[in-house]
């Protein structure tokens, strides 16, 4: 793909509010690690300025005509996105493109914006449960920029001048390295061509591209990677521990390392297995296990997460600390099943039908839908539809779940940490 050619998707809903996402492939495994933190800086400061625009306009924009601008950062994107009525989706596609490519990141409001996420650092090291599932990536993960923390610390995001800002905003805020999504009640050739004149307004001869196929540049090398088999999964660190933090409950994580994004069979059994285990709805094993048979938790959950080359997998409870032991060993019951012998039928068929229920009702929002779009053609080059994804889940086997069961679920791989 063209340095300036920008991926573009666009869904049509019967809605008089209008979405619009960025999704910039930059996040926190491209930091250098003596400016860990500066994705997510550089996040907060597209909100501060530029040439035509102060921080204090950039934030009453869209809120004065009833909108909203927001981003987040992850380990490996920064996004920004918007809502506003249809009417006013011009004004959001040009507030974004101007951020992106036009952001001056003044040194005044740089050195505000800095003690501002110092609070946030604080305010996240005060909630141990959110804390529990950085430390733990970053446990796993450590010895790879996977293993950054997102939000950085004092010493390493001090160092960070308006020109490193700019330098990286140079680097990665390039338009193949972009993908841009709207969804609204417009017709395609419309919001099209809105979107490209407000591009090439901010980023003169940078143009929109329908051409999906081709995976981007900054993901290519993670892809062959993936695709080879080599990078099914890196084994990360093994450990086990325990942290006294004087709470008055044991918060545990144990997990492992998982499959890339780009693995999307392997992807989808474990999806599968981890819903049937520890999903949103009340019937997971473990809940009813944990929950609702013997009362040893409020809440407990698993999941997986993939990134370019490889991912994660991990269970999150909170207990009594006295409790734990034997949720332990719950839990590893619940996990050997997976293990032993493939589903039956008629579980497996319903576990499907239960995730695809679920996939279905939370595509019904039109935001979130975009967000999973820009994502997909980012690392991939392709709209992962949500036909792609029902089929993905449709063609899981028994003996699917069971190869991906017995290759990660073992007691070697897997590491746990616990804040008590």
């Amino acid at each position: 793909m063209k340095k300036n050619s920008l991926l573009f998707a666009f869904t049509k809903t019967k809605s008089q509010v209008a979405y619009c996402i960025l999704s910039i492939g930059m996040g926190t495994r491209d930091e250098d690690p003596r400016f860990n933190g500066l994705a997510h800086l550089t996040e907060h400061m597209l909100f501060k300025g530029t040439p035509g625009r102060t921080s204090v306009n950039i934030a009453s924009s869209l809120e004065k005509v009833g909108g909203d601008l927001n981003a987040y950062t992850t380990k490996e994107r920064i996004v920004l996105y918007s809502t506003t009525l249809k009417e006013d989706v011009r004004r959001a596609v040009s507030l974004i493109f101007e951020l992106a490519f036009m952001s001056t990141f003044p040194q005044d409001e740089l050195r505000k914006e800095k003690e501002v996420v110092y609070d946030e650092i604080i305010t996240y090291q005060d909630s141990p449960s959110e804390l529990l599932f950085d430390n733990f990536e970053a446990e796993l993960f450590g010895g790879t920029p996977l293993g950054y923390s997102i939000l950085g610390d004092k010493k390493t995001l001090e160092p960070i001048t308006p020109e490193i800002l700019l330098r990286n905003r140079k680097k990665f805020f390039v338009p193949s390295n972009m993908t841009f999504t709207v969804a609204g009640d417009f017709e395609e050739d419309q919001i099209r061509n809105l979107v490209e004149k407000e591009l090439d307004r901010w980023s003169p001869g940078a143009v929109l591209s329908q051409k999906y196929g081709e995976v981007p540049l900054t993901s290519r090398t993670f892809a062959a990677k993936a695709l080879s088999g080599s990078g099914a999964f890196l084994e990360g660190r093994k450990f086990d521990r325990m942290e006294d933090r004087k709470l008055r409950q044991a918060h545990c994580i144990m997990g492992c390392t998982a499959y890339s994004y780009y693995l999307r069979k392997k992807k989808a059994a474990l999806s599968l297995m981890a819903n049937m285990l520890g999903g949103p709805a009340s019937n997971s094993r473990l809940s009813l296990s944990l929950r609702e048979k013997h009362a040893l938790v409020y809440h407990i959950d698993a999941s997986c997460v993939s990134y370019k080359d490889t991912g994660l997998f991990c269970i999150y409870f909170g207990c009594d600390r006295k409790y734990l032991d034997k949720c332990m060993a719950l839990i590893w019951k619940e996990l050997d099943r997976f293990t032993a012998e493939p589903l039956t039928p008629r579980v497996l068929e319903a576990a499907k039908k239960q995730m695809t229920g679920q996939l279905v009702i939370a595509s019904d929002n039109a935001e979130a839908q975009s967000l999973t779009i820009g994502k997909s053609l980012l690392l991939t080059g392709h709209v992962t539809s949500l036909e792609k994804i029902r089929k993905d889940i449709e063609d899981v086997t028994a003996e699917d779940i069971l190869e991906v069961a017995r290759q990660l679920i073992r007691r070697n791989r897997m590491s746990r940490l616990v804040f008590y």
